[in-house]
C-alpha cells in the first residue's frame, strides 16, 4: 500500500460508507510506516473532502459516461487526480503516473488507459473548465446546495466570506496550561524551538503558530505545559464566570479541551464531565493525565438525567451541544459530505430537549452557557429563543465581552473571525422562584 491508495480507502469510508476523516484515519493510516507517506495520504484525503464537489463536477465533465457503482472506488481515485494536479505542489508527471497506477493497486489495471486520458484532458482543458466551474456557486465553493443556501438566507451580506473561509486551511492555535506555565514563558520556548508564534489578544491562554507543526514539536507537550485548540473554544471558560468550590457540569464533554481549560484555571471547581460515548470519555481521561488535572468523569446521556445525576444541582453547567458543525468545515471538511439538510431539523430538536432537560438540574440563580461550532441560526439563536419562550424561569444574559457578532440572543462567530471557527454562544441564568425574590 502507498500513499495514494490509503487516502482512496479513507475517502471510500467517508464517501461510501459514511464514516468521519477522523475515524477513516485512525484505520487506515497506522498502515503507512513512514510519517512522509502518512502525512500525504492524510493532506490528500482531507483536500479531496474540501473540494469533492468541485472535483466530482470536474469528473463529470471529463468522463464519457458516469462509472459503474462498483468502480466508485476509481471515481474517487480520479478525483485523488484532479486535486493533486489542481491544489498541490506534485509535479504532473508525478501525479499523473501514481494514479494511473493506483488502478492497478485497485485491482483494476483495466481502468489505467481511463484513469490517464481523463487527467490528460483535463490539462488540455484546464483553464475553460475551471473558467465554467466558477459560474456556479456549488462548485466554485465546493459545498452543497442547501448548506449554501442556509448561509445565504442566515448571512446575505457576508455567505460569500464564509464559503471562502471554509475551504481555508484552518491555522494551529495552542492553549498553554496556566497551571503549569505562563504563555509568556511558553512564547519563548516555542522562539527557542524556532517556532514563531504571537498571542491572541481576546483569550489569555492562546497562541497562534505561524505555522503548523506536529504536536511531538511542541516543547512539553507530552509532559502538559499546552493542548491543541482553537480560540473560538477558548472564549467559552471566561463566559462561565467560574469561582472556586462552584460545582460544574460540562454535558457534552469529549473530547474534553474545555474541561480541560475549566480545571486548568479553577482546580478548586467540582466538575462532572458527561458524554454519552464511552470511548470518548477515555479520550477525556487521557488529555486529564497528560495535563495533571483531574475530574469526575462518567458516561451517560445528557438528555436522561435520572440515569446518572446524583441530585445535587449545579452552579454552572456548559452544554456545548451537537450540531452540524457549521462553523468548523475548516478542520472537518467531511462535514460537506456527511452531513444532510434533514440532519438540521433533528438536530435543533435535540439540542431544545437538551436544554430543556438540563436546565431542572441547574441551581437557582446558576448559569447555563449554551455554545455550538454551528453558524446556522437554526441551531442557535432559533433554539434558545425557543427554550426562552418555554422556560419562565430562564432569562438572557448580555455576555460581557466584544469579539463576535451580537444576535440579539446571545453572540455569533463567523468561521475566520479573530482568527478562529465560527462559534454560537448564550448564556441562560435561573430566576429564583418569586418566594425566594421576596
Amino acid at each position: 500500500m502507498n500513499a495514494r491508495l490509503i487516502a482512496v480507502k479513507i475517502l471510500s469510508d467517508v464517501c461510501l460508507r459514511g464514516q468521519s476523516l477522523t475515524a477513516a484515519g485512525q484505520s487506515h493510516l497506522p498502515s503507512l510506516s513512514d510519517a512522509r507517506d502518512r502525512a500525504l495520504a492524510q493532506e490528500l484525503a482531507y483536500g479531496v473532502c474540501r473540494w469533492y464537489f468541485r472535483l466530482q463536477a470536474l469528473a463529470e465533465q471529463l468522463l464519457q459516461r458516469p462509472l459503474r457503482n462498483r468502480d466508485r472506488d476509481l471515481q474517487l481515485l480520479l478525483l485523488l487526480g484532479l486535486y493533486q494536479l489542481l491544489y498541490t505542489r506534485v509535479p504532473e508527471h508525478a501525479a499523473l503516473a501514481e494514479t494511473v497506477q493506483g488502478a492497478a493497486g485497485l485491482d483494476k489495471a483495466w481502468a489505467k488507459g481511463l484513469i490517464n486520458g481523463v487527467l490528460r484532458n483535463f490539462l488540455r482543458q484546464r483553464q475553460s473548465l475551471l473558467a465554467a466551474l466558477d459560474t456556479q456557486p456549488q462548485q466554485r465553493w465546493s459545498l452543497p446546495r442547501w448548506l449554501l443556501a442556509a448561509w445565504r438566507r442566515d448571512w446575505p451580506q457576508q455567505w460569500e466570506i464564509i464559503a471562502a473561509a471554509s475551504n481555508e486551511h484552518p491555522p494551529l492555535i495552542l492553549r498553554v496550561n496556566h497551571a503549569r506555565q505562563t504563555r509568556e514563558h511558553y512564547l519563548q520556548l516555542l522562539a527557542e524551538q524556532g517556532l514563531p508564534a504571537t498571542p491572541l489578544a481576546d483569550a489569555e491562554d492562546a497562541i497562534l503558530l505561524q505555522q503548523a507543526v506536529a504536536v511531538s514539536q511542541l516543547p512539553g507537550f507530552d509532559a502538559g505545559w499546552v493542548s491543541v485548540q482553537d480560540v473560538a473554544a477558548q472564549h467559552v471558560l471566561p463566559l462561565l464566570q467560574l469561582q472556586p468550590g462552584m460545582r460544574v457540569l460540562d454535558a457534552c464533554a469529549a473530547p474534553g479541551g474545555k474541561s480541560c481549560h475549566i480545571l486548568e484555571r479553577y482546580p478548586d471547581c467540582s466538575l462532572l464531565s458527561l458524554d454519552v460515548d464511552a470511548a470518548r470519555v477515555g479520550q477525556i481521561s487521557e488529555n486529564f493525565q497528560r495535563l495533571g488535572l483531574r475530574g469526575e468523569l462518567r458516561t451517560g446521556d445528557a438528555a436522561d438525567p435520572p440515569a446518572w445525576w446524583d441530585g445535587q444541582a449545579f452552579d454552572r453547567i456548559l452544554l456545548d451541544a451537537p450540531c452540524s458543525g457549521s462553523g468548523v468545515i475548516r478542520r472537518h471538511p467531511d462535514i460537506k459530505i456527511l452531513r444532510k439538510q434533514e440532519d438540521i431539523t433533528k438536530l435543533s430538536a435535540n439540542q431544545l430537549q437538551l436544554l430543556r432537560k438540563l436546565w431542572p438540574l441547574l441551581k437557582n440563580h446558576g448559569k447555563l452557557v449554551y455554545v455550538t461550532c454551528s453558524i446556522l441560526k437554526a441551531e442557535n439563536d432559533e433554539v434558545v429563543t425557543q427554550f426562552l419562550g418555554l422556560q419562565a424561569d430562564a432569562a438572557l444574559e448580555a455576555l460581557p465581552v466584544s469579539w463576535g457578532r451580537e444576535q440579539g440572543v446571545g453572540r455569533q462567530l463567523l468561521p475566520g473571525d479573530g482568527g478562529g471557527d465560527g462559534f454560537y454562544y448564550a448564556c441562560l441564568v435561573k430566576r429564583a422562584p418569586d418566594s425566594d425574590r421576596q
